[in-house]
């Protein structure tokens, strides 16, 4: 049922994007942000409890619903459910726009614009960066984004649908992420006192996610060693993942790298401005060659046949759960 679920989901995703995506991400907002101010006094133990408990209702709910549904309904019911919140929680509608949009303005040599885009896209302002470094950047945009919205989804999604619960893996990994973002460090002095966060809830939601990604980070850099240059890949997975601040991140950019020989890592756009929602320094960057237009082209066919490996796999798996 799993990969019929992810498969309606993919479709439904193309044909028609998430269109209240805005929407859930202010709920998920408001909702953490209730949880914060009632709960985070700055000691360990109540962020754990904080951390538990903007986790455990979203996914709670979404299984106390799926087990109604397969218990009264059907697992037709069932499975349109976890369509339904793989829907809201995976898609390559999250990032692709600024991708696409990007790629055309360097195809006509519109830096500029390209410019404009990726500030847009990464928060960072004022940019005015080489042709080279742009694409270098959008790759390793896409790559974390594919990453947290495709792949880590996917993983956590087939775990837990697997053990029978249903959709309630995609929730955790997706709101598992959100509250990394949302709990992170914010000590902006134009805030409220009662709008900051304490250091042990920014260390709990981190810690959590780093957790949380460790197996989806390393499956999808295997996967694009799989589908890519898979001996440049483990290479750079290696020796290139600990120039990256981020474990997880890392090894996905390395990997990354070594699969479509592209040279990634350096100076990143937070350098410069701190406002910047991604761009993973490095101390070094990766072997390969200097980004350039086509990487870009090399980076949409690698995703594309991750995200083909997988569905074969699961299907795969399910038929063989069908005949078994």
């Amino acid at each position: 049922m799993s990969f019929f679920a992810l498969l309606f989901a993919f479709l439904l995703e193309q044909a028609r994007p998430l269109s209240f995506g805005d929407g859930l991400e202010r709920a998920c907002q408001a909702w953490s942000d209730k949880v914060r101010n009632t709960l985070d006094t700055g000691d360990q133990r109540h962020a754990w409890a904080a951390w538990g408990l903007a986790i455990g209702v979203p996914c709670g709910l979404v299984l106390l619903v799926h087990g109604f549904l397969m218990w009264y309904l059907g697992w037709v019911f069932a499975m349109l459910w976890s369509v339904a919140v793989l829907y809201a929680t995976l898609g390559f509608r999250h990032f692709s726009h600024h991708f696409t949009g990007i790629r055309q303005a360097l195809s006509v040599g519109d830096d500029v614009l390209a410019n404009a885009l990726l500030a847009e896209w990464s928060g960072a302002k004022g940019q005015n960066l080489a042709r080279a470094e742009i694409i270098r950047h959008v790759i390793e945009y896409s790559a974390i984004a594919a990453h947290r919205h495709v792949f880590g989804v996917v993983v956590w999604f087939a775990v837990l649908a697997g053990l029978g619960l249903g959709p309630v893996g995609a929730v955790l990994y997706r709101m598992s992420e959100f509250l990394s973002r949302a709990w992170e460090s914010s000590h902006d002095s134009a805030l409220p006192a009662t709008e900051h966060n304490s250091p042990a809830l920014e260390t709990c939601a981190d810690r959590a996610w780093q957790l949380a990604d460790w197996v989806p980070a390393r499956l999808t850099a295997l996967s694009f060693a799989v589908v890519g240059n898979f001996e440049d890949a483990v290479e750079a997975w290696r020796h290139d993942a600990a120039h990256f601040p981020d474990s997880n991140d890392g090894v996905v950019l390395a990997a990354t790298a070594g699969a479509i020989n592209v040279r990634l890592g350096g100076k990143t756009l937070s350098d410069d401005d701190p406002e910047a929602l991604l761009g993973p320094q490095a101390v070094e960057t990766t072997a390969g060659r200097e980004p350039e237009l086509f990487h870009l082209r090399s980076m949409v066919g690698l995703v594309w046949r991750a995200v083909v490996m997988w569905m074969l796999l699961l299907a795969l798996l399910t038929l063989a759960r069908l005949l078994g």
